[in-house]
């Protein structure tokens, strides 16, 4: 390949002279023996690694992707080797079927979903009680189908089939702490020990119990034993308020909760129990965040030690296959929250994608912050143990420079992540001094990744592939995501998720690449009932039908279909303004924004002027270094300009010191929508 990439093109992107002429004699030694599909993977594996400046990373990136063909879609920062797909899970499960190319794979799922789901339950050793008489029966149609007809089971005994002396929960409740290890024998026992305590405490089967506390080792003993029980989970994000806990225990009709007296960040001791009392919660029962309580409980409210039976022995209740084990909440931002409830199918499908998509091998370490509140708490648990991997959790806040240092010393393979988390580690170089390069692999979710972020964390850890993974709470999991056998473009989708199908329709229901997505039933793990709304006219009034006559299935997402194959998120339908006489989502906007100079975090809204008519483009920011208003709107406009439309024009700038996020960590739009209008109308 002929190299044309000079020094001085790499000292203007920031390098030092050494620094840029070093890179070039390297590259110029590769180049003659490997063509541009090959030279990117030959430079991050010989050339580049996590000691060399990002900005180099980068500007490299970014000099060989512009001589990438656009036809083949964006250029990849990370190839699957040969080994690395022979492997995947993906193979194993191509061998049992003897279809290796991954789309035929991938159709096969789609095209006879009861001989996939059921290959799918033998590779993840599903354990039943009683077997089933057939997969799925659609007798009601594709919009309520009946999984696993005849069998019994509870999903929590497939938690329990590693090695007994194998680690199930690898753990750091404090920065300072040493790391701790549960083994599965450990886990299996102390659930079920929480079992036979809520016997013993008088609850029956069916029970809703309402878990609100961080994400530590006694939360996942607390999750698996209520399940062990037969009992329903009530999942609280610990970051709720009084009122907000009350909504989600009224909705999920809990007669008990667990909670903490108090959970620790940083320095701070941080009251939960307070919150619970004042959320009238029923009977509680409360875990010391140190040693002992520090806090006075009411009547009839019990200490965890007293809790907790002494007996370790338990045999999981029997169970229906659409029994309710775990009632989640849509966020709320709005209105009353959904109650989604997951059934014992439902952790089959968080499963089956932790062995597909993040491919989970027994014995990985499996990290991904996150809270029982959220539908990425119970999916850790079930992908993590069903894979028989070893969880990781760590008791203090993911954005510091101890949390990065947790990752390297639990020797995690797969870590989680939300794209703001990324943004807060590279902009406090919270990596320094820390070796990444043992994980296998990054997956990403919960809000739209910035490519530039994201190229960031292939290299610290010496490029290794980031799935991106787009789903929700009603689905179990994802739809949209990637694999190991794909190349990984950063901030991109690869595949629709296995065993799911999907349309990106237009605003007249026609095939487009730019568009909502829908997805088409039937799909394990797919919610087919809600508490408190009618599941029907939510997911399903009005929707388009696909090529047999069935009704698809609305999500709300905006997703594009780009050149070879790849995908990009651009935030939810719903958050998709019309500027100009052209649609384009808030994502995208802000993907652009976030690339100037001194801007830490923006979010763009459109708004109705006050005399009516074309949206009006108000674009909020969080900055890092103060700017005259009138440079900043230059730059920024400027930026929309040139990376999206000249016809999408700014109508105003609001600095603000942050933005305001649901607990999950996803900006909420609306709220800054309103919060303007109201200002601006008085």
């Amino acid at each position: 390949m002929d190299i044309k990439l000079s020094a001085d093109a790499l000292v203007a992107e920031g390098l030092s002279d050494t620094l840029a002429a070093h890179l070039v004699q390297k590259i110029e030694e590769l180049a003659p023996d490997h063509d541009l599909e090959d030279i990117w993977p030959a430079i991050t594996a010989r050339v580049l690694d996590p000691g060399i400046p990002f900005e180099a990373h980068l500007a490299l990136y970014r000099y060989f992707a512009g001589l990438w063909d656009a036809a083949e879609g964006p250029m990849p920062a990370w190839m699957p080797s040969i080994a690395v797909q022979h492997c995947s899970n993906i193979h194993t499960l191509a061998e049992r079927r003897e279809l290796y190319a991954y789309d035929d794979l991938y159709a096969w799922s789609l095209e006879d979903p009861a001989a996939y789901w059921a290959a799918v339950m033998d590779c993840l050793g599903i354990v039943f009680q009683q077997p089933y008489h057939g997969v799925v029966d659609l007798s009601e149609g594709v919009t309520s189908p009946n999984w696993l007809p005849g069998a019994r089971l509870n999903i929590a005994e497939s938690c329990f089939y590693a090695e007994a002396d194998q680690p199930a929960v690898i753990y750091r409740d404090a920065p300072d702490d040493e790391l701790q290890t549960m083994t599965y024998a450990e886990l299996d026992r102390e659930s079920n020990r929480v079992a036979n305590g809520l016997v013993d405490a008088g609850f029956k089967t069916g029970d809703a119990l309402a878990v609100d506390m961080t994400m530590n080792v006694h939360a996942v003993i607390i999750y698996l034993g209520i399940v062990k029980a037969g009992c329903r989970v009530v999942s609280i994000a610990d970051s709720f308020s009084p009122t907000e806990i009350a909504t989600r225990l009224r909705i999920g009709k809990a007669v008990g909760i667990f909670t903490m007296d108090h959970i620790g960040r940083g320095e701070k001791k941080l009251p939960m129990y307070k919150k619970v009392v004042d959320a009238e919660a029923p009977r509680a029962f409360v875990l010391p965040l140190g040693e002992q309580l520090d806090a006075e409980l009411r009547d009839g409210d019990m200490a965890w030690t007293d809790f907790l039976a002494e007996s370790t022995e338990f045999t999981p209740v029997s169970c229906e296959p659409g029994d309710i084990t775990n009632i989640l909440f849509s966020s709320g931002t709005t209105g009353e929250p959904k109650a989604i409830p997951w059934t014992h199918t439902t952790p089959i499908k968080a499963a089956a994608d932790g062995f597909i998509h993040q491919d989970i091998h027994p014995g990985e370490v499996v990290c991904w912050p996150t809270n029982l509140g959220w539908m990425m708490g119970p999916w850790l648990i079930y992908a993590t143990l069903i894979n028989k991997g070893t969880i990781a959790l760590y008791g203090d806040a993911p954005n510091t420079a101890s949390f990065c240092k947790f990752v390297q010393d639990a020797e995690v393979s797969v870590l989680g992540v939300v794209p703001s988390l990324v943004k807060a580690w590279k902009q406090a170089d919270a990596l320094d001094g820390l070796d990444w390069t043992n994980l296998k692999l990054f997956s990403s979710t919960g809000e739209c990744s910035n490519a530039n972020d994201m190229l960031w964390l292939m290299a610290v850890a010496d490029y290794k592939p980031v799935i991106e993974y787009c789903g929700g709470t009603e689905v179990g999991g994802g739809y949209l995501t990637g694999t190991v056998v794909h190349p990984a473009v950063p901030a991109a989708f690869t595949t629709p998720a296995m065993g799911i199908g999907l349309k990106i329709l237009d605003e007249e229901n026609n095939d487009t690449d730019m568009g909502e997505v829908f997805l088409q039933p039937p799909s394990m793990g797919l919610s087919t009932s809600l508490l408190n709304r009618d599941h029907h006219e939510i997911y399903f009034k009005d929707t388009p039908k696909d090529e047999k006559g069935n009704p698809l299935r609305r999500h709300g997402d905006q997703i594009e279909k780009l050149p070879g194959g790849f995908y990009r998120a651009h935030g939810r339908a719903d958050d998709t303004m019309n500027l100009g006489g052209i649609k384009v989502s808030s994502a995208e906007i802000e993907r652009v924004l976030e690339e100037v100079s001194d801007i830490d975090e923006a979010a763009a809204v459109a708004v109705p002027p006050p005399e009516g008519g074309p949206g009006q483009l108000i674009v909020f920011v969080v900055m890092l270094l103060d700017r005259d208003e009138a440079s900043l709107r230059a730059e920024l406009q400027e930026a929309i300009r040139f990376k999206l439309n000249p016809l999408f024009k700014i109508h105003d700038i609001v600095v603000q010191d942050v933005l305001p996020r649901t607990a999950s960590g996803k900006v909420m739009r609306r709220v800054l929508r309103s919060r303007y209008l109201n200002e601006r109308d008085g």
